[in-house]
């Protein structure tokens, strides 16, 4: 069928579906989902399990151990890790890349029937599948501000709130974090109790036989069946406080608060804190629905916030913490502005290369060929993101290459003298399986990074997909709609004999037809010249810096603070507020300053809800704190964070404290090694050593280890002997002290929908110290008999284990780093890559190492990718012999491909960029290319050949002439169109601009002569 004489010939039909097309992909286009990165699967499940009163040996002997075992029956399984530390066990389960998205539900939910089925762990310990929560992005979050309400007040406030946000259509969830948790405490003191003859063990039985929960079941009364419900529970505080204790041995009572002291309060120490600005807060975490609009929320979100401040009482306030909306909302303002541009600068190259009426033909295709695509992507639900939109951008310069082609043609045969229609239908008869076929094998050329079974893979291969719609539906609309327009609106004059012609392209193609003969002239020394060239160009890959995957440019600053476990929360809310002082002072953008930090909010003991691709929380911990400063402006970025890390570094030398940026699609620390082994303290000590190494390699920063430092404790060392004699058991011991020092839960009292725990306690808790913990009074639960401590037991110091950490069941210690600017991570790799190599030899056996970071990052996802390449390359091969049905020409067409590195080399040299996943992608794309403008060349060559028998010197010479205008075009509009790209696109689209731009101009330059070079010395024809 041939394409251009329907078009022509049912002119109604091709405009009618043509103006569908358009009405489809503009309502479309107002509907795609839109967010920062395409959406990703993550993997990723936790097993937490809690083992009160267990030390992090025991932890890990006992459970994570355990559970370890479990987990690694699972097949899919990909690496398996855990964090043992004082009643806490972490198990992290990482599923295999090449598990799909649907199968996932499935695997955890066997494992949690094989976690559930397990027999071999602590009665107390039950373990949880955390899947749920895994990789949901919270990208808006809210502070409801105060310092004159209490936070139950707050609390009020944020769930009115919460219950309006998670009904906006677009809002998945909606989460609270800083609220205090609070309690109601029965405050009673031992001796008293026992005056009374009771214990605390019979106090938290009366109590708890008192505030019944459950039904007294159900009655048979006539045809019905009634639930009968006991009272007694505590619906009130004064129901708790006239409880009746029986007293004494002659019934006796007395009222619960005539003997204790009984009060609700908040939790003490708290579990974690927020903090926005200096002020106390509560932050509201709204996640995105599956495929709906971020910036659609954002607005909604707003007017919320605008409502509240209005509505709500003086002295509460909502602001904005954390806005993806907006960070997307500009990064699609500005790609869209990029488009734009790049769709601008090639209309203005095709209208002065090709004159008015055929640059408008032409460059027609352009908003066609943009609006289709737009219509594809929107039948698949595939929405605008920084991704889609730069596949955009990448696919102009190559859609106009259809046109270019499809139009020189047509206007070539008419200057011959033939009809205007029949030249149209020759043209597609003759262009039709040579343009499908260099589609094809440029669209392929990124069919690996959307089979890539990795993170990088799901994140960018929509590439794929787009660059695809935007090449098949150049490759229609250049055989239908533009020969049309052709046909209508193009005049060309029939070429006269002697005519000659002055465009810049006949001056061009002047110089270039003397360079091609001497090329001919000199064919085998030119081809080994550029084999030569390609050589020296990979040796110059080591003049480039390789950064896998560059940090976020959002104007966002992080600080996460981690000090040693087990230290107060509230010393870490003091280091927290000392921080928050430099800000203020410094730092804050306000009257004298423009620059600097527009707000912040801290987060004190537990992490904020995931808010960006990039950030993970840590686990949550007293010792543990999160800062997020948004500030006036990506570019700001770096002195702020030059300014938090001298002020860190020099206020608290002995904190770890992490400023930087955040990570693009989750890149985590740059700079990771594992060593794994079994004794700890041989592990401890190599661990040490190379923290030390790592430390005065120039570059890096914040050098840790995710052990911490060992911390001390205090073991009870019961005398059992002792013990027995003064008739006190191990129970009455861990009893005692717990009532002294924390207090043990004796119930639950239920207000309204909240559960509130009812905790019993000592009236000296708070007072107890080391000192004075000898001569505490344990007291015997049977009798109230009073005995000190130090008379059954005795107080041992012990320095031990804060974390111990595994990695596929090996005892393993992680050393990271984070780089300072101006350095790349894989410097510092390779520096202590080669310490590492040298010490292993002298390491006991069983002992190893192996890289995380950057450079598994980097070998994972590269790999990935390339594992594909062969199948892509066969498909491409495959096309070639199909268009050709020839192995040498086939070759040569393959041969260009390193062509383009030679360029790709001297451009990210030239302009101080880097090489890594993004520059990689610019390569591959570089190399669908070449190896279009190679197709169309041979293909040229044979039709001169075979169609007007044209002598091969001739015939290689002719067809360069007749698609030097064409490929140089399609060069300069792909080159031209991917500047604003290089300007505007950040530091994580700039050495892909740059490898594809230069890269192009030295693959063309050297195409358009390496290819018939390799045609005459393969075919042997003759030297002209």
């Amino acid at each position: 069928m041939n394409l251009t004489r329907f078009s022509i010939e049912k002119n109604r039909i091709s405009l009618s579906l043509l103006f569908i097309v358009i009405l489809l992909g503009v309502s479309m286009y107002k509907a795609l989902p839109r967010d920062s990165m395409p959406p990703y699967t993550v993997r990723v499940a936790t097993v937490v399990s809690n083992f009160p009163g267990a030390n992090p040996e025991r932890v890990e002997l006992l459970v994570s151990k355990n559970i370890e075992e479990v987990v690694q029956e699972i097949p899919e399984v990909k690496t398996v890790s855990s964090q043992s530390r004082t009643n806490l066990s972490v198990v992290t389960v990482e599923l295999k890349d090449e598990v799909k998205p649907e199968d996932l539900q499935s695997i955890w939910d066997e494992l949690r029937r094989k976690l559930q089925a397990m027999d071999n762990l602590p009665q107390e310990v039950t373990p949880q599948l955390n899947d749920d929560d895994i990789g949901v992005v919270y990208g808006i979050i809210l502070g409801l501000l105060s310092d004159e309400f209490s936070y139950a007040d707050m609390e009020d406030v944020a769930k009115d709130m919460r219950d309006e946000l998670i009904k906006l259509p677009d809002s998945a969830k909606v989460t609270l974090g800083g609220v205090q948790e609070q309690q109601v405490v029965v405050e009673f003191d031992s001796i008293r109790l026992g005056e009374y003859g009771l214990t605390v063990g019979k106090l938290q039985q009366i109590i708890q036989a008192t505030n019944i929960l459950d039904s007294g079941g159900e009655i048979n009364i006539g045809e019905k069946r009634l639930i009968l419900e006991p009272t007694g529970n505590y619906d009130t505080i004064e129901d708790l406080e006239k409880t009746i204790i029986p007293v004494g041995d002659k019934g006796q009572t007395v009222y619960l608060d005539e003997i204790t002291n009984i009060y609700k309060t908040y939790k003490k120490p708290a579990r974690n804190l927020v903090r926005v600005n200096g002020k106390r807060a509560i932050a509201l975490s709204i996640s995105l629905k599956e495929g709906a609009n971020i910036i659609k929320l954002g607005q909604m979100v707003d007017e919320r916030v605008a409502e509240y401040n209005r509505t709500l009482p003086l002295g509460l306030e909502v602001i904005r913490l954390a806005s993806l909306d907006g960070y997307v909302q500009k990064s699609i303002d500005n790609f869209i502005g990029n488009l734009l541009q790049s769709i601008a600068i090639v209309l203005v190259v095709m209208l002065m290369f090709l004159g008015l009426r055929t640059g408008l033909v032409v460059a027609s295709l352009i908003p066609m060929v943009t609006i289709m695509t737009l219509m594809l992507m929107g039948t698949i639900t595939m929405g605008l993101n920084q991704v889609t939109l730069a596949a955009l951008i990448m696919a102009l310069g190559m859609m106009v290459d259809n046109g270019i082609v499809v139009s020189e043609s047509f206007i070539v045969k008419m200057e011959e003298g033939q009809d205007r229609f029949k030249a149209a239908v020759d043209t597609c008869q003759e262009l039709m399986i040579p343009l499908l076929i260099s589609t094809l094998t440029t669209s392929v050329a990124f069919l690996s990074f959307y089979l890539a079974e990795s993170t990088m893979g799901d994140i960018m291969g929509p590439l794929f997909v787009v660059i695809s719609f935007a090449l098949v539906s150049s490759w229609i609309v250049g055989l239908t709609i533009i020969p049309l327009l052709a046909y209508y609106f193009i005049r060309v004059k029939q070429k006269k004999a002697g005519a000659e012609k002055k465009s810049i392209f006949d001056i061009l193609q002047k110089f270039y037809v003397w360079f091609l003969r001497w090329a001919l002239k000199v064919r085998l020394l030119f081809i080994v010249a550029m084999v030569v060239l390609f050589v020296v160009s990979l040796k110059g890959f080591g003049y480039v810096p390789f950064i896998f995957f560059p940090d976020s440019d959002r104007n966002m600053v992080t600080v996460d603070i981690n000090l040693p476990l087990g230290t107060k929360i509230e010393k870490t809310r003091a280091l927290v507020e000392r921080i928050e002082e430099h800000i203020m002072e410094n730092l804050k953008v306000g009257e004298n300053r423009e620059k600097g930090i527009v707000d912040w909010s801290s987060y004190i003991g537990e992490g904020p809800e995931s808010y960006d691709l990039g950030y993970t929380a840590d686990e949550p911990n007293s010792s543990y704190a999160h800062i997020l400063v948004n500030t006036s402006s990506g570019d700001d970025n770096a002195d702020i964070i030059k300014d938090l890390d001298t002020f860190c570094f020099d206020t608290f030398p002995n904190a770890d404290i992490r400023v930087s940026l955040l990570g693009q699609g989750g890149s985590g620390t740059p700079v990771e090694i594992r060593i794994s082994g079994e004794d700890q303290e041989v592990l401890y000590t190599l661990a040490a050593e190379t923290k030390n190494v790592l430390s005065r390699i120039p570059g890096t920063k914040n050098v840790m280890d995710d052990w911490g430092p060992k911390l001390l404790k205090f073991v009870i060392d019961i005398d059992s002997a002792k013990a027995q004699k003064s008739g006190v058991t191990n129970e009455d011991i861990a009893i005692s002290l717990q009532t002294i020092l924390s207090g043990f839960k004796a119930g639950t009292y239920r207000e309204d929908q909240d559960s509130l725990a009812i905790l019993m306690r000592s009236g000296t808790f708070e007072e107890l110290t080391l000192q004075n913990l000898e001569n505490a009074n344990v007291f015997v639960q049977s009798s109230g008999k009073a005995v000190p401590l130090s008379q059954v037991a005795e107080i041992v110091p012990q320095w031990g284990y804060a974390k111990i950490m595994h990695y596929d069941l090996a005892r393993t210690v992680t050393v990271s780093s984070y780089i300072h600017e101006g350095y790349t991570a894989s410097e510092v790799t390779d520096q202590i890559k080669q310490w590492l190599d040298e010490q292993q030899a002298k390491w006991p056996a069983g002992f190893g190492y192996e890289l995380g970071g950057d450079a598994e990052n980097t070998k994972e996802n590269m790999s990935a990718v390339i594992s594909y390449l062969p199948l892509s390359g066969c498909i491409i091969l495959f096309l070639l012999i199909m268009q050709f049905n020839s192995m040498r020409k086939t070759f040569m067409v393959l041969t260009t491909i390193p062509l383009g590195v030679i360029g790709v080399v001297i451009g990210l040299i030239v302009f101080r960029s880097y090489f890594g996943f993004m520059a990689f992608l610019g390569v591959i794309s570089l190399a669908g290319i070449v190896i279009n403008n190679a197709i169309v060349l041979i293909d040229r060559i044979e039709i001169e050949i075979t169609q007007f028998n044209k002598p091969p010197a001739t015939a290689v010479v002719d067809a360069c002439k007749q698609r030097f205008r064409p490929i140089l075009l399609t060069t300069f509009t792909t080159t031209l169109g991917l500047i604003p790209l290089y300007l505007g696109g950040g530091v994580m689209w700039e050495p892909m601009a740059v490898a594809i731009m230069i890269g192009l101009l030295f693959g063309t330059t050297i195409t358009l002569l390496f290819i018939p070079a390799m045609y005459s010395l393969l075919y042997r024809v003759p030297k002209g």
